[in-house]
C-alpha cells in the first residue's frame, strides 16, 4: 500500500503509540503513520514487563525519569479509567534485608520524597508484617500508590484511539530501507512503500538500526538483557501485593523481586542475563548476525569488563534455579523452589556507550528529518503518556510543524 505522510513513526509499542496521540492531539489535520514490524502491536518490551506503573522513587531528581514519571503515574491510571483498562493499586516494599543496605534505603526515601511521590513511608518490622506477613527485613520503604496493569491492554487501546483519529496503522511493516527522494524521506516495508516528510524513531529493540538506516549515527549500540520470570503457584500464600530488594546502584536493573499480575497470580523476577538475540526470550535463542553486531561494538568488551562478575552471577542464577530461589529469600524466607513454576521472560534494550557504560536517562537524538529514540528504559512504560507529550513537542519544534 503506497502512501505520504507528514510523519512516519516507526515502532508501535507503548511509545510510539504514545508518542503518536501526542502528534494527532497537537495537529489533527497531519497525516501520520505507525508502522510495526510486528503483526500487533506492543509484542516485545510493552507485552514482556512485570506491568508495574511505577511511583517514581528511584530516579534521581530533575531527571528526565523522574521527572515524566512521577506525572506519567497520573496521565497512566487517568487512561485507564477512561478507556476501561483494568488497573490496582496494590501498594509496594522496598526491603533494606540487613544493615548495610539501609543508607541506600534512606537515599531512595530522599529521591521518592523530592520527587513527590505521594504517600511514601519509611516503616519498621512491625509495619512491614501489617503490609507483607512473610517478607522480612530490617527496615522498608512502602508506597501504596505503586500499581499494576497489563502494558499490552494499554497500547491496544492507544491503537484503537489512535483508529478514531484517522492515524495509519500499519502492521507486519518492518522497515528494510530509508532513502531520501525528492525532499522526502522513501521507507521500504515489507509489503508496501511509504513517503514521508518526516521521522520518527521508537522502534526500541531495534532503535539504533533503524537510525543508522537514515544516515543518522546513534552513538550508541543496544545490548539486550533478558529477564527471565518464576510464577508462584496458586496454593502459594506468601506474597499479597510488590515485594523488591533495595537495587545496586552500579548496575541498572531492580534485582528480582516479587510481582502482583493484574490478570491473576504473582511472579517472581526477573533477572538480566545478556541475550544472544535481540529479541531471544528463550535461553535457546541465538541470533548470529545479532550476536556478530555485539561482538563488534568496543563498548560491548568494555561493558564486560566493567560488568563481568555480575554478568557471570547472573548466567549462574539464570542456570542455576536453586541460586535464584535464594535469592528470592532474602526478601522472603518462607519462599521454597517447589513454589515456583517456570514463568515467562522479556528482553529490555539497554543502550551501551563506546565506553561500555550504560546510558541511564531517557535518550533522544535528532537528525535531519529525523527524532531518535535510543533509550527509554523502564519506567518508559509507566511515563508513556509523558514521553510522548515530550516527544510530540520535539518534533514540532524541530520539524516545524
Amino acid at each position: 500500500m503506497p502512501g505520504e505522510f507528514d510523519v512516519a513513526i516507526v515502532g508501535g509499542g507503548i511509545v510510539g503509540l504514545a508518542s503518536a496521540l501526542a502528534l494527532s492531539e497537537s495537529h489533527p489535520g497531519r497525516a501520520i503513520v505507525v508502522l510495526e514490524k510486528e503483526e500487533n502491536v506492543g509484542l516485545h518490551q510493552t507485552g514482556h514487563n512485570s506491568g508495574v506503573i511505577h511511583a517514581g522513587i528511584y530516579y534521581k531528581p530533575g531527571s528526565f525519569k523522574a521527572k515524566l514519571c512521577v506525572e506519567g503515574v497520573r496521565s497512566i491510571k487517568s487512561f485507564c479509567a477512561e478507556h476501561g483498562v483494568a488497573y490496582e493499586e496494590c501498594g509496594k516494599v522496598i526491603l533494606a534485608t540487613d544493615e548495610s543496605e539501609i543508607g541506600r534505603l534512606d537515599e531512595l526515601y530522599r529521591r521518592g520524597a523530592a520527587n513527590a511521590v505521594p504517600g511514601l513511608e519509611m516503616i519498621g518490622p512491625e509495619r512491614l508484617r501489617e503490609i507483607e506477613p512473610h517478607a522480612r527485613g530490617v527496615r522498608a520503604l512502602y508506597s501504596p500508590g505503586t500499581a499494576i496493569v497489563d502494558f499490552k491492554q494499554v497500547a491496544l487501546a492507544m491503537a484503537a484511539k489512535l483508529a478514531k483519529r484517522g492515524v495509519s496503522m500499519r502492521t507486519s511493516a518492518q522497515v528494510r530501507a530509508i532513502r531520501r527522494e525528492n525532499g522526502r524521506l522513501v521507507l521500504e516495508t515489507v509489503g508496501s512503500v511509504v513517503t514521508t516528510r518526516h521521522l520518527l524513531n521508537c522502534a526500541g529493540l531495534q532503535a539504533d538500526r533503524v537510525a543508522r538506516l537514515s544516515g543518522k549515527d546513534p552513538g550508541v549500540s543496544i545490548i539486550p538483557f533478558r529477564g527471565e520470570y518464576y510464577n508462584l503457584r496458586t496454593e502459594c500464600r506468601l506474597v499479597r501485593s510488590l515485594i523488591y530488594p533495595v537495587p545496586d546502584p552500579a548496575f541498572p536493573f531492580l534485582g528480582v523481586h516479587f510481582t502482583k499480575r493484574i490478570g491473576g497470580g504473582y511472579e517472581a523476577g526477573p533477572n538480566a542475563v545478556l541475550a544472544l538475540a535481540r529479541e531471544g526470550y528463550r535461553k535457546t535463542d541465538i541470533n548470529v548476525s545479532d550476536l556478530a553486531r555485539m561482538l563488534i561494538f568496543p563498548g560491548f568488551w568494555a561493558m564486560g569488563r566493567r560488568y563481568w562478575r555480575m554478568g557471570f552471577y547472573e548466567y549462574y542464577r539464570s542456570l542455576r534455579r536453586a541460586a535464584f530461589v535464594r535469592a528470592l529469600s532474602k526478601l522472603v524466607p518462607d519462599i521454597r523452589d517447589e513454589d515456583l513454576t517456570e514463568g515467562g521472560s522479556g528482553v529490555r534494550a539497554q543502550s551501551v556507550m563506546p565506553d561500555g557504560s550504560f546510558v541511564d536517562d531517557f535518550r533522544i537524538v535528532r537528525g535531519p528529518e529525523s527524532v531518535h529514540v535510543l533509550n527509554a528504559p523502564s519506567p518508559a512504560a509507566t511515563a508513556s503518556l509523558e514521553i510522548g507529550k515530550h516527544i510530540a513537542s520535539l518534533v514540532t519544534d524541530h520539524f516545524q510543524l
